[in-house]
């Protein structure tokens, strides 16, 4: 069958199946798989950009609370510190007071001990002048009979004991 123009209808038909089976045999050799793993593919970095924003959620929520954690640990040392400087504050007027009144006590029994050191030697002084006194009105009586001398004797005696 040749038509005018030199058209050869079957080897057209030929031609369309050769092409039909190439186009179907290279679809299934090579397009379809080569699909296949971009699917695959695009399905994997999708499923990694999930995960990636999931993990990202997680780790604003940890570092939030990782935030609200700090600051209330911070609160707490605030609130400690504070305690601990009332207690030192507490401590230390306790210490000002136990030494007051130590120092008080101190000054105390300085005075009663100045007072009793005073009292020992003006005791001492007294006795002394007593036996000054005595052992020089015994030598006048002893050398001398005149009673003039003790009588000047006894007024000097009193005129000195009066000063003190």
């Amino acid at each position: 069958m040749n038509i005018p123009l030199n058209i050869d209808w079957q080897q057209i038909c030929l031609h369309l199946l050769n092409f039909t089976i190439l186009t179907a045999g290279l679809y299934f050799l090579l397009y379809k798989p080569v699909k296949d793993f971009m699917d695959k593919r695009a399905a994997h970095y999708r499923d990694m950009d999930r995960a990636a924003e999931a993990k990202l959620a997680e780790a604003e929520a940890c570092k939030n609370s990782c935030r609200e954690k700090m600051q209330g640990i911070e609160a707490e040392i605030a609130k400690k510190e504070e305690e601990a400087a009332q207690k030192r504050t507490q401590i230390n007027e306790e210490e000002l007071q136990r030494a007051r009144k130590q120092a008080e006590e101190i000054v105390q029994n300085a005075k009663a001990e100045a007072a009793k050191e005073h009292e020992r030697m003006l005791e001492s002084a007294r006795r002394e002048v007593t036996d000054m006194v005595t052992i020089a009105a015994k030598k006048l009586l002893l050398e001398s009979d005149d009673s003039e001398i003790f009588d000047q004797f006894l007024s000097s005696s009193e005129g000195s004991v009066g000063d003190e």
